[in-house]
């Protein structure tokens, strides 16, 4: 679900990039690092994680598209969602800066789009609501079983409130060749079927995670359960599965345009629909911002499309995933860690004043 920079007017963009920009301070402004400070570890695992496991598309059946995990559902859930969309948005940055992913005058968009719905409206209404609740009863499986659904739930609601919000950014950048109530049509089922993947991918993280180091996960009834692991353990099993995600899985994505991309150009080499039917080479619209921007980001992407320039090998994908893992896990940690630092240093003055 990655905006290009085509599909967005200059104005609408910087509307995203303004909108995207107070929810980070704001987030950056509540973070409670200091006091939780296994969260620092958890967060550069888990951020590394979805980037991996965004590498992956996974096909969906008889449509000729394929999908992969934005992944807010599953960072909030473990680390809040102030924290938590503070790593999507390293995760997001770095895909664009570095690997071409999603354009950069978009950004500001594809944050709203994938990390703003699944970090604060699937946590504060669905994940934090089902947690609390006595759905299921009581019990180690019933505590399963509102992972579960509150992992489904979340990822499906939160994919399609994406999904209606790059339609609805697309029309309001005033792209005739896609008429609103077509693209929806296309949009929205295609991403109930995405955000179903997701949302088992995402409660059997989570439900390892219950297993392991419950008191990692965002519920307060979970905080003094019995752990089986060592939160070393935990987060080197962890650590081992974006490895070998990243570096190794990755290589068997599905070769499928993604959601949006099936929607805007469809499928018709494999046999499928052509949808809306748009000019892959000649789509859009064009600005200097946009030109500015395409520029800023071929000099920054070092692994362009997650592989060497010019250079089809298959390890390209691999140096990829892992490189970018790592570099995504150091970052989140930076930023939060940074975040937290401010905050103490107010803190501190207010109270030297006081």
């Amino acid at each position: 679900m990655h905006m290009a920079d085509a599909l967005l007017a200059p104005a609408v963009a910087a509307t995203m990039y303004a909108a995207s920009g107070a929810a980070a301070g704001l987030s950056i402004r509540k973070l409670k690092l200091d006091e939780e400070p296994q969260k620092l570890p958890t967060m550069a695992v888990t951020a590394a994680l979805v980037f991996a496991g965004q590498m992956i598309n996974y096909t969906i059946p008889g449509t000729g598209s394929s999908g992969h995990m934005c992944g807010g559902m599953m960072l909030s859930a473990l680390l809040g969602p102030q924290a938590g969309f503070l790593s999507m948005i390293v995760i997001l940055a770095v895909q664009c800066l570095f690997f071409a992913d999603g354009g950069l005058m978009a950004l500001g968009a594809n944050v709203w789009n994938m990390a703003f719905y699944g970090c604060f409206v699937g946590y504060y209404l669905i994940w934090r609501p089902i947690m609390k609740s006595k759905l299921f009863g009581e019990g180690r499986n019933a505590e399963r079983l509102r992972i579960i659904a509150a992992s489904v739930i979340g990822c499906i609601i939160t994919l399609q409130l994406g999904a209606f919000s790059v339609v609805l950014e697309t029309s309001l950048s005033g792209i005739t060749e896609l008429p609103f109530g077509a693209f929806c049509a296309l949009m929205q089922p295609i991403h109930l079927a995405i955000g179903l993947v997701e949302g088992l991918i995402t409660s059997a993280v989570l439900v390892f995670v219950h297993e392991s180091r419950p008191e990692l996960l965002e519920s307060e009834d979970m905080k003094h359960a019995p752990a089986k692991r060592t939160l070393g353990t935990t987060l080197a099993i962890l650590a081992a599965v974006v490895v070998v995600v990243g570096g190794g899985l990755s290589l068997l994505a599905s070769s499928n345009p993604d959601g949006l991309e099936w929607a805007l150009f469809g499928n018709e080499e494999a046999g499928y629909s052509q949808n809306m039917g748009l000019d892959e080479e000649n789509f859009g619209v064009s600005s200097a911002a946009a030109d500015t921007a395409g520029s800023i980001q071929e000099a920054t992407s070092f692994l362009p499309d997650y592989a060497f320039p010019n250079n089809d090998a298959a390890v390209g994908t691999t140096v990829s995933g892992i490189v970018g893992s790592a570099i995504v896990a150091g970052i989140a940690v930076l930023v939060c860690m940074a975040g937290g630092f401010f905050r103490k240093r107010k803190g501190g003055s207010l109270h030297s004043v006081g």
